[in-house]
């Protein structure tokens, strides 16, 4: 039970993971100049505490550490305690997490670290103990040895800090200029086809990540080869992996929508929470899969993300909120547990669903002893409990049945406490949904999608950016402005903002993409050696300006810009967009076997120069727009002549624009390919065919 015995200062502050802080015993700051201007004074060190408020370790430390009173003794005593959302403030986070990884060999939230008063790391590490267990040293143990060690060596500290720091400079510093060949592409491939697990699909062991910047790549790389071996390799590694996903337990069955990882190799038992970026990143994947050979599953699995994120992870304003948590209340319990919202015992689904419980039992793999994997419970906390899993293929005899079974058990797990949701509202993730939302509702023709789309859009672009000069996008929004925003914010809002133009038409989108990717050169991008930092020049409390050279959880925001720089270099025919996308990926041209973002971007470099023009007013051309929307690739590109005010913008900057149109009063579309086009087409049927 949560404690308001203590109030300090994380009151003040919006972060939802912040205020899950602000009673503890600890006298915790936020990250700024008054946390700062205390350790100088005091001459403390610093404990740096970075996670995120759905980070289930991050709630384990703070039961086990930070409520305990005399743990908040010692740290109030001997150091300045800052906590970070790591969501909130990504490039802080990346900094310190360089380090701790650099130091320990791993990585992960919460991250603990400890710096001097100049804000320079020379300790760190992620989850400690309370007390000395599992062969960890306890965190008062660790604390109170740092205390020592700062009070009797502290010159010999603050040298090892500043020199740790010259070391990230240097690391920072220390890519060069390289070739990006369409032999990095075919690398790439082939050490995906080594790490492949060709029974249950992904790549490597457990736990096993769900990498859909890595399957992109590889349907990508399937869409430019389709006839070579390596090609059919590439869309079967793909295949199978997004197959497995779909049917595992990382899918929630019932609710919709991926939980964030698999624990075992089996896609079987998932770290149960769910996050925005794997959702919006998940459909696009699937998506693609779909418009290659049209299965399904992939189908129902796109619609199925699409409309959890609707239901459960939008604001009534239309902005996506951030992260469901894995723990939530036990159901007749007192306490939380990991997935209690979403396992079963077999009982509970026979007691609701009576006689159909055999088929759905079957069906999704329910047993009366609980159906985790040998080795997927270590600890035992799944003892008897089920996480639904699709074994084989639904009979379409069977589908009303087990659709009605499925709404039952919705129902009932209705009445469970729900777990905690971040409504915080991200730029970059947003980002990330409103292409996933514009992309689908082209493909699938469905319009409430991309209504969805552009209501979040509208919403980020109202409440967390300013129109005119100087103007800046938000990092985050909750119950007002958040934070100003960072390299990945205008990356992805640049791509949601460019997909949305194509769903629609409307050509502010095209201009606001323009006027995002305008504004992420002037404040992130080394002109002298390429690729963007992950901070703004002249944040004094950033000790190193780092790069993200790593497509994990998220693409990098270089790799999305190098993807948008192309797009829009081919959409305006601007040479010089084009060639500082070229020089991003060649910064990362030593690093590009980790980057599968900066790949697919690649990939892109590497295709045909195409373009799809819709000539004619919007209510006239609507059913050919939707034909070329339908038959788009992330290859494609689409622009719209409307006659009006967008092919005026269009036309003062691509001659192409000035002189096309419909033809005999029809709307018509013009196929385009390396500065040469096809001659226009009026009617659908033949645009299926050019097109296809």
């Amino acid at each position: 039970m949560e404690s308001k015995e203590h109030t300090n200062r994380l009151i003040g502050e919006k972060s939802p993971y912040l205020l899950q802080h602000a009673h503890n015993p600890v006298n915790w700051y936020a990250w700024g100049a008054e946390a700062f201007e205390k350790a100088r004074r005091e001459d403390k060190p610093i404990f740096l505490s970075v996670g995120y408020s759905t980070c289930h370790w991050c709630h384990v430390m703070e039961r086990e550490s930070f409520e305990n009173e005399e743990t908040a003794r010692v740290l109030n005593e001997f150091f300045v305690p800052i906590k970070v959302d790591r969501e909130e403030r990504p490039d802080v986070d990346r900094v310190y997490m360089t380090f701790v990884q650099a130091t320990t060999g791993s990585g992960g939230w919460p991250m603990s670290v400890w710096l001097t008063p100049k804000l320079q790391p020379f300790a760190g590490g992620t989850y400690f103990p309370p007390e000395d267990r599992y062969g960890r040293t306890g965190f008062v143990t660790v604390l109170r040895r740092l205390a020592e060690v700062w009070s009797k060596e502290r010159a010999r500290v603050i040298e090892q800090g500043a020199r740790i720091t010259e070391m990230l400079r240097g690391y920072a510093a220390s890519r060069v200029q390289g070739d990006v060949t369409e032999e990095a592409v075919r690398d790439a491939v082939r050490q995906a086809g080594q790490a492949f697990d060709e029974e249950l699909g992904g790549f490597g062991g457990a736990p096993k990540f769900p990498r859909p910047a890595m399957l992109d790549f590889l349907l990508g790389f399937y869409r430019r080869e389709p006839a070579t071996a390596e090609g059919q390799q590439a869309r079967e590694m793909a295949f199978h992996t997004l197959r497995k996903m779909a049917a595992g337990g990382m899918h929630d069955h019932l609710g919709g929508g991926f939980h964030r990882y698999s624990v075992d190799r089996f896609w079987h038992v998932p770290h149960y929470e769910k996050m925005l970026y794997d959702q919006a990143q998940l459909v696009a994947t699937y998506l693609s899969a779909w418009q290659i050979n049209g299965e399904r599953l992939f189908e129902e699995t796109v619609r199925d993300v699409l409309d959890y994120v609707r239901r459960d992870m939008t604001s009534a304003e239309g902005g996506f909120f951030s992260a469901e948590d894995a723990d939530s209340m036990i159901p007749g319990g007192t306490g939380k547990g990991e997935g209690a919202f979403y396992v079963w015992r077999k009982r509970e689904i026979d007691e609701v669903l009576g006689e159909d419980a055999v088929l759905f039992n079957q069906v999704y793999g329910v047993e009366d002893e609980g159906n985790a994997p040998d080795g997927s419970d270590p600890h035992g906390d799944l003892k008897g409990l089920n996480t639904l899993i699709l074994r084989g293929e639904i009979a379409e005899k069977n589908r009303e049945m087990l659709e009605k079974s499925r709404v039952k058990l919705i129902t009932r797990r209705a009445s469970r406490a729900r777990p905690h949701l971040d409504d915080k509202i991200v730029a970059s993730w947003n980002g990330l949904m409103i292409s996933a939302f514009a992309r689908a509702g082209m493909a699938l023709g469905e319009d409430a999608y991309t209504d969805a789309a552009r209501k979040a859009a509208e919403f980020v672009r109202r409440a967390m950016w300013k129109e005119g000069r100087g103007a800046r996008l938000l990092r985050s929004y909750r119950e007002g402005p958040g934070p100003e925003g960072f390299a990945d914010d205008y990356a992805a809002m640049t791509g949601g903002a460019l997909d949305l133009y194509e769903a629609t038409g409307e050509i502010g989108w095209l201009q606001w993409a323009v006027e995002l990717h305008r504004t992420l050169d002037e404040l992130f991008l080394d002109k002298e050696n390429g690729g963007y930092f992950a901070a703004r020049a002249g944040d004094e409390s950033i000790v190193v300006r780092m790069k993200e050279d790593h497509d994990g959880a998220e693409p990098a925001a270089s790799s999305l810009a190098a993807r948008n720089g192309l797009r829009l270099g081919r959409m305006l025919d601007d040479a010089a967009l084009e060639e500082r996308a070229m020089r991003t990926m060649r910064a990362f041209a030593q690093q590009l076997l980790g980057m599968p973002a900066m790949l697919s971007a690649l990939l892109l470099s590497m295709s045909k120069r195409g373009k799809i023009v819709i000539a004619g007013p919007a209510e006239k051309a609507a059913g050919l727009a939707q034909e070329a929307r339908a038959m788009a690739t992330p290859e494609t590109v689409l622009l719209y002549a409307d006659g009006g005010a967008g092919q005026e913008w269009l036309g003062e900057r691509l001659e192409l624009m000035r002189t096309v149109g419909p033809v005999e009063g029809k709307a018509a579309v013009y196929v385009c390919e390396d500065f040469a086009c096809r001659l226009p087409v009026t009617d659908e049927g033949e645009l299926r065919k050019a097109l296809r």
